[in-house]
């Protein structure tokens, strides 16, 4: 390969560092609109991600968008709805019925799924780049712009520069891009926890997810009542996904080993769902859930943060995927205006307009969820929300699309008017 074809290769309009969802929805979309772009993934396909592995229909709307054939055949399971329990009660609940929703969500493995993205995003005309670990921006000395990143590729690990005027990090939670770009987490901001595993169960066909409200540590010798939820997504293949996810406003957060949490949970359980230690088909993983624009600014020099990055991860449910996807769309849409515009200056006052569209997305709505978090982790306020709050389904149907953020942004229901008006009148910090 001559000199001139390897810097052509590793030159683009855009470079995307990640090729998880938000990556690779980025990529994606920005790809479709006729840009160049390099989409950098540090490990192989397909991989394994921490995950509940269930799907909103807000996710399914971005799936729809990209192309992706999420029909039973191709693999994918639908669900109705959520199920929750808690306070001694076991409510039902479908998705709502909306005209910007579909009324289904799905699951599917997170191995499986980001590759499925991934490829998506090739077909549109990305460049996918496997096994190549971004390590330090390239930074312009005389601005201060990043205008590309180092990495190694390859097996050999072999040192390569990638050069673009603009750079995505969707490298997740850790996003050593933001870090070496100087934004740091804003610790004001919840974060979160996941920890979770895989059974052999006969509850893996279950057409609800599956939402405790109250999660209990036994081991000790007074119950106490934690600051989080447990799930059990049936994956329809045989297993079943449970998990938990945890608050950190509470001081049990620290304190405790969430994978004896999860044991002892699950232990709990009857015992012909299958939840058992023999069961197990694979080790317990955990990952930490970056909530409610944790990382900010969202663009500065050169550099937008989607995903998990920019802590999008939604503080009310701990969904991640509908919105490191949304914000892949809304920062192509941006890129691909300011890519347009005849000067620098013009460049840069429209590339300024994403963190804005952001907050003006979901600013307020991320606000009330910081609100939520924080009176969550009182145990008796949970406690008592949930004794009350689940003997009476109109709240609970309010609560879910409150807690889902499903609600028709023009002509809804009086309860989508509700949640909007709130959302708007909240600050969007």
């Amino acid at each position: 390969m001559s000199e001139t074809t390897a810097t052509s290769e590793r030159t683009a309009d855009v470079i995307v560092v990640g090729a998880g969802p938000a990556g690779s929805a980025t990529a994606y979309h920005l790809a479709k609109s006729g840009l160049d772009v390099l989409l950098l993934e540090k490990t192989a396909f397909p991989r394994e991600k921490v995950c509940g592995d269930g799907l909103t229909p807000r996710a399914v709307k971005q799936l729809v968008g990209m192309g992706i054939d999420i029909s039973e055949e191709a693999g994918w399971l639908r669900n109705k709805g959520l199920r929750i329990i808690g306070g001694g009660v076991r409510m039902q609940l479908d998705w709502p019925e909306l005209a910007s929703y579909p009324d289904y969500g799905l699951v599917r493995k997170r191995d499986d799924f980001d590759e499925q993205l991934a490829r998506q995003a090739q077909k549109a005309g990305a460049r996918l780049y496997e096994r190549c670990n971004v390590g330090a921006p390239v930074i312009d000395a005389r601005t201060g712009r990043i205008t590309g990143v180092e990495a190694k590729l390859g097996e050999e690990k072999a040192p390569v520069t990638f050069h673009a005027p603009l750079v995505v990090a969707a490298d997740g939670n850790s996003t050593r891009l933001s870090l070496a770009m100087g934004l740091h987490r804003r610790e004001d901001r919840p974060m979160g926890v996941a920890v979770r595993t895989y059974f052999s169960s006969p509850r893996h066909d279950d057409d609800y997810l599956e939402s405790w409200l109250e999660l209990w540590d036994r081991r000790g010798p007074q119950d106490r009542l934690l600051p989080g939820y447990g799930w059990i997504f049936g994956m329809g293949d045989g297993t079943s996904n449970v998990g938990l996810g945890v608050l950190n406003t509470s001081a049990a957060f620290k304190e405790l080993d969430w994978r004896e949490v999860l044991k002892a949970w699950c232990a709990s359980m009857p015992e012909d769902w299958g939840y058992t230690p023999e069961n197990m088909t694979g080790p317990i993983r955990g990952a930490a859930l970056p909530m409610a624009f944790n990382r900010q600014p969202h663009y500065t020099r050169g550099l937008l943060l989607v995903g998990d990055a920019g802590g999008l991860v939604n503080p009310f449910n701990g969904e991640g995927i509908a919105y490191a996807m949304e914000s892949g769309q809304i920062a192509a849409d941006v890129i691909v205006q300011a890519a347009a515009r005849s000067t620098t200056a013009q460049r840069e006052l429209a590339l300024q307009h994403y963190p804005k569209v952001l907050k003006d997305t979901y600013g307020g709505y991320y606000t009330l969820g910081r609100a939520f978090v924080k009176l969550i982790g009182n145990p008796k306020i949970m406690k008592l929300a949930t004794e009350r709050g689940l003997t009476h389904p109109l709240l609970m149907k309010f609560t879910l699309k409150l807690l889902a953020n499903l609600t028709d942004p023009t002509g809804g229901d009086a309860m989508d008017r509700i949640i909007n008006g709130l959302s708007k009148v909240a600050p969007r910090a």
